[in-house]
């Protein structure tokens, strides 16, 4: 549990120093004489977002994924890695996004759900997906923006003057899309916040397919975490993205 409030540190920090989102001050963390990990957060009385506020996030995220690194941290990852959710996430560098997310994110979660149920053909059929990941990419290339990285309406909120807060993450160098798509996956996020992102910074053609791609990578955690539920949506999502790689 220390490795993952460490790893939230870690985050916080990092999107603190882009001075776009507000987030949590950070006041200490360590083990109790027990054993037991404990994370110290600055307390914030929080609400939903309303529609002003969700409008100011949809400018500010758009500005943080700006923040794309200068030439020579221009890889896609992350120094360390982190979790989503329980699930631990590796953050090794790769220079291209397509070969990040398939060894990163997609295989791996791919070979945890094997091992919890998921059918071999399934499995294979998502390989296939992994290892055809760049024909997603043919004519988009992202840039290493930094990515909140778990951004749903769980972790996200405003102060009584209407400021957004962020928190909770699991940064990465990644596609800015992937951050829109996690958002869009389990709704809670007012149409302002969407809108105003959008007229930031207009999102590429071929965002609903890459969308799916994205978000499998979290309908896969949630089964891994959670349980069959979620291994229909998966097998859906999976055959949707088959499908258009032989369009």
């Amino acid at each position: 549990m220390l490795a993952r409030f460490e790893a939230e540190i870690d985050g916080l920090a990092a999107l603190r120093a882009m001075q776009t989102v507000r987030v949590p001050e950070v006041h200490g963390s360590g083990l109790t004489a027990s054993g037991q990990a404990w994370i110290e957060l600055e307390y914030l009385d929080m609400s939903g977002l309303d529609h002003q506020a969700g409008a100011r996030l949809g400018e500010q995220l758009a500005e943080l994924h700006r923040c794309t690194g200068v030439p020579a941290d221009a890889a896609y990852g992350w120094p360390r890695d982190n979790f989503i959710g329980a699930t631990p996430q590796s953050n090794q560098s790769h220079r291209t996004w397509a070969g990040f997310f398939a060894a990163e994110r997609l295989l791996p979660q791919l070979q945890m759900a094997f091992r919890n149920g998921m059918a071999r053909p399934l499995r294979a059929q998502g390989e296939r997906i992994a290892e055809n990941l760049g024909a997603f990419f043919l004519d988009y290339r992202p840039l290493p923006s930094l990515l909140h990285g778990d951004l749903w309406s769980g972790n996200v909120g405003q102060l009584s003057d209407g400021t957004p807060v962020i928190f909770d993450p699991a940064v990465h160098r990644g596609d800015r899309e992937a951050d829109l798509a996690m958002a869009e996956l389990f709704g809670g996020f007012p149409e302002s916040f969407y809108a105003a992102y959008r007229a930031s910074w207009p999102l590429d053609a071929g965002f609903e397919t890459r969308k799916t791609l994205y978000n499998l990578y979290h309908i896969l955690n949630h089964y891994n975490m959670f349980g069959a539920g979620y291994l229909n949506q998966a097998g859906r999502m999976i055959e949707r993205l088959a499908s258009e790689l032989k369009a």
